[in-house]
């Protein structure tokens, strides 16, 4: 079984932004396979349903980023996932726009929602799947960043890059990540 937790906050005024993309892989895996979520007693919307054959439970926090790792815990703890079941999808301002980048382990960066994850594991021994939404301009809070929409030329790669994500993300749970870091770890046009 695995665990696909994607980092965003609830809320319409959220929706579309450079911090939510990881909910946007996780709504397109849900459409894409036919799995609905429900709102549950955890700190959460949780959805479980087959990907490819194999179980998967469907996360989306509603802690808002920075209090991730409370959801996470909560819905590990009550399906009894191990940290090597969970794929945690996030955004990545020091990755340019669209490019994707896997790792199997590794610590929070300057991601607050991952830093919350690793908090309350104790430990970064997991995979995370970090779609660009950068680079950070110059002159500008990094919460702003995150916060704001992506820019018109900026829209058609970053609907691309969540499919490709949602693809890793598949590839991870049928075969194994080495094979989705050797597929995705690379620019979409390589």
């Amino acid at each position: 079984m695995q665990m696909i937790v994607g980092v965003g906050n609830p809320g319409l005024e959220y929706k579309n932004t450079r911090h939510n993309v990881g909910f946007d892989v996780v709504n397109t895996l849900a459409e894409t396979w036919g799995i609905a979520f429900k709102q549950t007693r955890f700190s959460g919307q949780v959805a479980e349903g087959i990907i490819l054959g194999q179980k998967v439970i469907l996360v989306k926090p509603t802690t808002y980023v920075n209090k991730s790792g409370e959801c996470v815990l909560q819905v590990m703890n009550y399906y009894a996932v191990e940290r090597h079941e969970l794929i945690v999808v996030l955004d990545d301002f020091d990755l340019p726009v669209g490019r994707i980048r896997i790792r199997s382990a590794g610590g929070a960066g300057t991601h607050n929602g991952l830093r919350s994850i690793v908090d309350y594991l104790g430990a970064g021994d997991f995979a995370r799947v970090r779609i660009g939404v950068g680079p950070l301009p110059e002159n500008i809070d990094i919460a702003d960043f995150v916060l704001s929409r992506f820019k018109s030329d900026e829209k058609e790669s970053i609907k691309k890059a969540i499919k490709r994500a949602a693809n890793a993300v598949e590839v991870i749970t049928n075969d194994c990540i080495e094979v989705a870091q050797t597929q995705f770890n690379c620019q979409p046009h390589e």
